[in-house]
């Protein structure tokens, strides 16, 4: 099956390769969660890149990622 992907994607195509809604993009944006970079006036998203940071964030244990949002609520 040939990737249905294009290597730099829009708001809208990266948040459907990666599951969630275009709100919850913008939000991780404003956030600095997740890689991208600003083409003009638009947020761009490398696929290479989003794959990357997706393995990271996958083997990222999960009681470190709870642990991380328990510091930040208690700041």
């Amino acid at each position: 099956m040939a990737d249905q992907f294009r290597e730099v994607m829009t708001v809208r195509e990266a948040s459907h390769y990666l599951g969630v809604s275009k709100e919850t993009l913008y939000k991780y944006l404003l956030e600095d969660r997740v890689p991208a970079f600003r083409l003009g006036n638009r947020w761009r998203f490398k696929k290479a890149v989003l794959d990357r940071w997706m393995e990271a964030q996958s083997a990222q244990p999960r009681h470190a990622t709870n642990a991380k949002k328990s510091a930040a609520r208690r700041s």
